[in-house]
């Protein structure tokens, strides 16, 4: 799968976890250079907190648009480390 933004792939990778209608991706198949971290956290009752990261590229700011569990609660383990993306990023499957 990938995970495409401003005509870009942010992500890659075939070990893609679905939860929730949400493909979440290994922290390592992310292509750095477009994610700058953000103060933003939620906190959802069964999965913890999240950790929010903002795209940038080419003079374009996407704010929030990628999430990180990075130490979820037990019900949640198989995305520690898995970042998730919304606000117009496409998710296509290759």
């Amino acid at each position: 799968m990938k995970a495409i933004w401003n005509n870009k792939v942010i992500a890659e990778s075939t070990d893609i976890v679905n939860i929730e209608g949400n493909a979440y991706f290994p922290i390592e198949s992310i292509n750095t250079e477009y994610f700058k971290s953000s103060d933003t956290k939620s906190v959802c009752p069964w999965k913890g907190t999240a950790s929010y990261y903002h795209l940038q590229m080419e003079g374009s700011e996407n704010k929030d648009a990628a999430w990180l569990y990075q130490t979820p609660n037990k019900l949640a383990e198989s995305i520690t480390n898995r970042i998730a993306f919304w606000k117009g990023v496409e998710i296509i499957d290759d």
